[in-house]
């Protein structure tokens, strides 16, 4: 089952596996519940940091990918 959520991002640190560049991301959702991933760098958008409002797209309860919500987006840019 495909959907989306509106989320805070808590937490993204950089990881970086055989030259790619991951991010273990946390973020927050609006029920206070977190969760944790590890994505990369097609499902998060450039220059993501804490505090940045994201839609989540899950696939089977499981994170795989975000993207600033339209709230967020204070440059109107897509990204």
């Amino acid at each position: 089952m495909l959907r989306e959520e509106e989320a805070l991002v808590v937490e993204i640190k950089p990881f970086n596996l055989h030259g790619v560049s991951y991010q273990d991301v946390t973020i927050a959702y609006r029920d206070r519940s977190l969760d944790h991933a590890r994505l990369g760098p097609e499902a998060v958008p450039a220059n993501l940091q804490s505090g940045d409002a994201v839609l989540v797209t899950k696939v089977a309860n499981m994170v795989v990918s975000l993207r600033r919500s339209s709230e967020g987006n204070e440059e109107g840019g897509a990204s």
